[in-house]
C-alpha cells in the first residue's frame, strides 16, 4: 500500500477532534500510551529503588539513546536527555565562556521563537548580540552571515525550521560558511520527525536541541540535546549533582558524556513513551512521513488559494518548508477564527510573524485529507 495515502488515524486516540496543532504538541500513538502504563506497572512491581529497578531503568535509558542516535546519526553518548528544547538551548547559552569582546550571531530577533531568542538576549549585557536581517519568510543572506563573523564570534544560533512560516533554513550551506571554525547551535524542534532523515555530520553542528512531544509524537516533558563529543569541552555545566560529577581531593571532576549534563532523575516513563513513539515513526519511515506531510500541506495550501482574501505565508517551494501552513483572511481576526473552530472541535493555533498575528495549521502524518478539507469547508462559511 502507498503509505502516503494510508489512513493511520485510528492508531492515535483523539476523540472526535480534528487536531492540527502538531507544531506545538503532537498526538501520541496508542502503543506509546500503553507502553508507559506497562512501564509504571513493572517499575512498581520490581521495586522503584532496588537493584532490579536500577538495571531496568538503565536499559530504558540505553534504548532511547540508541534510537535517537539512529535518527540523527550520532553516537548514543552524544544524546543528553532533557525535559524540553528550551533546556538544551540554555545548556549552551549558560555553558559557553565569554569575554568582553565576544559576540554571538542569531537570526530574526523577534521573528524567532522565544525559546531560541530569550536565552541569547539575556547575554546582551555581557557580550554583543549580532542579528541577521531576514526576508518575509525568515531567510537570511549568507553574505550577511559572512560579514558578521569575526575572530570574536563564539557561536551561531539558529532554528532549523521556523515555527511561524515553516521555512526550512539551508543548514548545510550555512555550515559551509562557518568552516568548522565557529561553534554552531541548531534548534531543531520543528524538523526532527517532520522532514525526513537527519545526519548531524552533514549539518556539521556542535549542538542541537529538540523535544519529544512535537513531531516525534512523544509525551510532554521529554527533550533531547545533541552535544558533539569534542565540542562538549566548550561547555561548563551550570547544574551539578552526584550523577554528573565525582569528587577527588575536594575537587569536582565532571563525568563523560552524557552524564556531564544530567543531574537528578530523568522522566523515565516519558522516555519509555518516546521510545515507543519513535519506533512507530521509524516503522512508517521518516521519508514516508515527509512525503505524507508535504502531500497534506500542499493540498491545504491549494484549497486555501481558492478562498477569496486569503493571505498565505511561507515559501512557495514545498521543499523549503515543513508541513506548517500559515495564513490570514483579510477582514477577520485570527484569534476569533481559531477560538470559533475550537468550539467546533477543530484545533488550530494563533502565532505571530513579527507583530502580525497569523493562523497556523500544522498537519502530521496521522492526519487525513478529510481533516484538512473540513477546515476548508468551515473557512468558506465565514
Amino acid at each position: 500500500m502507498n503509505l502516503v495515502s494510508k489512513d493511520i488515524s485510528d492508531d492515535f486516540p483523539s476523540s472526535n477532534k480534528v487536531y492540527l496543532n502538531n507544531a506545538s504538541v503532537s498526538l501520541m500513538p496508542s502503543q506509546s500510551i500503553d507502553s508507559m502504563k506497562d512501564f509504571l506497572i513493572e517499575y512498581n512491581s520490581v521495586g522503584p529503588d532496588s537493584k532490579d529497578s536500577e538495571l531496568f531503568v538503565a536499559n530504558k535509558l540505553k534504548n532511547i539513546r540508541k534510537i535517537i542516535a539512529k535518527i540523527i546519526c550520532c553516537k548514543p553518548e552524544e544524546v543528553i536527555l532533557t525535559q524540553s528544547t528550551t533546556d538544551g538551548i540554555n545548556i549552551v547559552a549558560n555553558g559557553l565562556s565569554f569575554n568582553d569582546s565576544s559576540n554571538i550571531i542569531i537570526r530574526g530577533m523577534t521573528h524567532e521563537h522565544h525559546s531560541n531568542f530569550y536565552p541569547w538576549i539575556k547575554l546582551k549585557d555581557r557580550i554583543s548580540i549580532r542579528n541577521l536581517p531576514i526576508d518575509q519568510n525568515g531567510f537570511f543572506k549568507l553574505e550577511d552571515l559572512k560579514s558578521n563573523i569575526d575572530n570574536n564570534t563564539k557561536l551561531l544560533a539558529i532554528s532549523h525550521a521556523l515555527y511561524n512560516t515553516g521555512a526550512i533554513l539551508p543548514i548545510e550551506k550555512i555550515s559551509k560558511v562557518l568552516k568548522n571554525e565557529i561553534p554552531f547551535f541548531i534548534d531543531s524542534a520543528q524538523t526532527i520527525g517532520c522532514i525526513g532523515d537527519h545526519d548531524v555530520s552533514k549539518l556539521k553542528c556542535d549542538f542541537m536541541s529538540f523535544n519529544g512531544s512535537k513531531w516525534l509524537c512523544g509525551p510532554m516533558g521529554t527533550g533531547l540535546f545533541y552535544c558533539n563529543k569534542e565540542s562538549s569541552e566548550l561547555l561548563e555545566p551550570k547544574t551539578i549533582g552526584g550523577e554528573s560529577a565525582i569528587e577527588n581531593d575536594n575537587n569536582l571532576i565532571f563525568k563523560d558524556l552524557p552524564d556531564k549534563f544530567q543531574t537528578g532523575f530523568r522522566n523515565y516513563v516519558g522516555i519509555v513513551g518516546l521510545e515507543s513513539s519513535v519506533k512507530y515513526l521509524l516503522n512508517f519511515g521518516m521519508k514516508n512521513i515527509r512525503k505524507k506531510n508535504q502531500y497534506l500541506s500542499n493540498l491545504f495550501r491549494e484549497e486555501l488559494e481558492k478562498i477569496p482574501n486569503i493571505i498565505l505565508y511561507g515559501p512557495d517551494n514545498p521543499n523549503e518548508r515543513t508541513s506548517i501552513v500559515s495564513f490570514n483572511i483579510k477582514g477577520f481576526d485570527s484569534q476569533k477564527i481559531v477560538d470559533r473552530f475550537e468550539k467546533q472541535n477543530i484545533v488550530l493555533a494563533v502565532r505571530e510573524i513579527m507583530e502580525q498575528k497569523i493562523i497556523r495549521v500544522s498537519p502530521h502524518f496521522f492526519n487525513t485529507e478529510s481533516d484538512l478539507l473540513k477546515v476548508i469547508d468551515e473557512l468558506k462559511k465565514l
